[in-house]
């Protein structure tokens, strides 16, 4: 590079580079859309920037060298390509002709700030500081696959766009030692992609604006967070955010969010380890499934005055999940189903008020519910499972209500088990079934048989005003037909009446039906007794 080559701006900043002083050559104008009316006084060609970065002038003793340009226009490529560059670059407010490259080099901080470029390929770059693309609107899209940051990768209010590309921020495998900043106004248009990426501090999606209704609006597979994540403050998108396998070291705000792919997955956390919580709440709204499938949440999933839908499927998936505590108290009931089967929770909390209208519970457990409602209210839960009749979801909250110390609630739940099996059997074993019900309640109800004893007792009394005949001539007991028929009915020990008097005719079958109902209705009340004393 011969100095004399230099036009008037380009020897500006060449003395200015030795001592990191700034260049504006903006004279206040920065209006991107007036760049065509930006004359010689304001171009600077890229290979005397490249040149100067690359050494072509010496630093000034006592001095920090760096490259610091603001309203200039930019022509011709900046090529730092496998470079090794030991000062700083800073272009503020700044239109570039063409897209840098970066690729496989190591430079120190660099900010593009408030730039307009067709593109930035820094794939495999190493930078030593930050990479600043704060305001700046990048049309050809940004590749940082595999690149390593040791500072801040800031994209506040950047807008991405890659028109007729695949992705307008390609960063597969990106390394980020401190922050990542994508909020106030953040806007990209098609897929942000970061998968395997691993960030040592915050992700803040914060306010950012995600467009890519036909696919994946965010593709983050197995991203690595070591602090919190935040999707919140307005936050948008249209197509899927994904974050399967994702790791998260503190918590995921989605307070307020919009996530919008109908039909299909709007939000998947599939797989996800979370050391805290997450929030899908206040305002919270989501068109398409939301996904938490063998998710691990350490603390809390919230979804308190969250919205969702999914009328055609499934809305909320929790398969397989595990969480200290799930709160389902949406602003309104959920539109589609919501899959809890095989879910471990160890408190499940609810509201009647935003029930879905179907569920999947097969294998669910939990270890407290609240509220626990009545038998007759949580039934209703349970009944609205998508399967038809599954024991398991009965039987675990029968079992709650039994740590609950409710035994008549947890009997209640345990006959409606029964009933709900019924329906399920052949009909010779379902009339069989009605008849148990009718007469003992499956044996949950010990007072129906006390009540059919009584009825059978009363009616006993009445058949045998006849007198039976004496078994033993010259025995003179004197016959009670009240008492025959209690003797007949104990299934244990003798009033000494049976034993003396002989039915004949149709009192020896009325006689023998009572001795039978005796036995299993008194079997039954000795049952209920006994699980009442021992507080089963």
């Amino acid at each position: 590079m011969l100095i004399d080559d230099l036009t008037k701006p380009e020897r500006v900043l060449w003395d200015a580079f030795p001592r990191g002083e700034t260049v504006d050559l903006s004279g206040g104008d920065q209006d991107f859309d007036a760049t065509n009316a930006w004359g010689p006084e304001r171009t600077i060609r890229a290979e005397v920037i490249s040149a100067l970065l690359l050494g072509a002038r010496e630093n000034e003793p006592g001095q920090v060298a760096a490259v610091r340009l603001t309203g200039a226009r930019i022509t011709g490529t900046l090529n730092l390509g496998h470079a090794h560059v030991t000062v700083p670059l800073a272009l503020t407010g700044c239109q570039l002709t063409d897209a840098p490259h970066l690729y496989w080099a190591r430079l120190r901080s660099v900010h593009l700030m408030r730039c307009r470029l067709p593109g930035l390929v820094a794939s495999g770059v190493r930078i030593d500081g930050h990479l600043w693309l704060e305001g700046s609107h990048v049309y050809g899209g940004v590749w940082l696959d595999s690149a390593h940051i040791t500072g801040i990768l800031n994209l506040t209010g950047a807008y991405l766009s890659h028109p007729g590309g695949d992705s307008p921020l390609l960063a597969d495998r990106l390394i980020v030692d401190n922050n990542v900043y994508c909020d106030q106004g953040f806007t990209a248009e098609g897929e942000v992609r970061l998968p395997g990426a691993h960030i040592g501090g915050l992700l803040n999606l914060r306010g950012a604006r995600l467009r890519n209704p036909k696919g994946q609006a965010l593709y983050a597979s197995r991203l690595a967070v070591a602090a919190n994540m935040f999707c919140d403050g307005g936050f948008s998108a249209e197509g899927e955010i994904r974050l399967r396998g994702a790791r998260i070291g503190g918590y995921l705000s989605m307070v307020g969010a919009t996530v919008s792919n109908p039909g299909r997955t709007a939000l998947n956390c599939d797989d996800m380890g979370i050391e805290t919580d997450i929030y899908c709440s206040d305002g919270f709204r989501s068109e398409g499934v939301v996904s938490l499938a063998g998710a691990r949440i350490g603390g809390l999933f919230n979804l308190r005055g969250g919205r969702l839908s999914n009328p055609a499927g499934v809305a909320l998936n929790l398969q397989r999940a595990q969480a200290e505590e799930v709160m389902l108290r949406a602003a309104e009931p959920v539109k589609g189903v919501v899959d809890l089967s095989y879910a471990r929770i160890k408190l499940l909390r609810d509201d009647p008020l935003s029930w879905a209208p179907r569920y999947q519970l097969d294998g669910l457990t939990y270890e407290m519910i609240d509220p626990p409602l009545t038998a007759k209210e949580r039934l209703k839960w349970v009944a609205r499972d998508t399967d038809g009749y599954i024991p398991q979801p009965y039987e675990k909250l029968a079992e709650t209500y039994r740590v609950l110390g409710h035994d008549g609630e947890r009997r209640s739940v345990l006959l409606a088990k029964q009933r709900a099996r019924r329906n399920t059997q052949p009909v010779p074993r379902r009339i069989w079934g009605y008849a148990q019900d009718w007469t003992v309640g499956y044996g949950y109800r010990p007072f129906l048989a006390a009540a059919w004893l009584v009825a059978l007792l009363a009616f006993g009394t009445v058949v045998f005003q006849h007198r039976p005949l004496i078994q033993e001539p010259g025995h003179n007991t004197q016959f009670n037909p009240f008492l025959y028929t209690l003797d007949l009915l104990l299934p244990v020990g003798s009033l000494g009446q049976e034993g003396e008097f002989a039915p004949h005719g149709i009192y020896l079958w009325i006689s023998d039906a009572l001795v039978a109902a005796g036995f299993i209705l008194g079997l039954t009340v000795a049952a209920g007794a006994t699980r009442v004393l021992s507080r089963e």
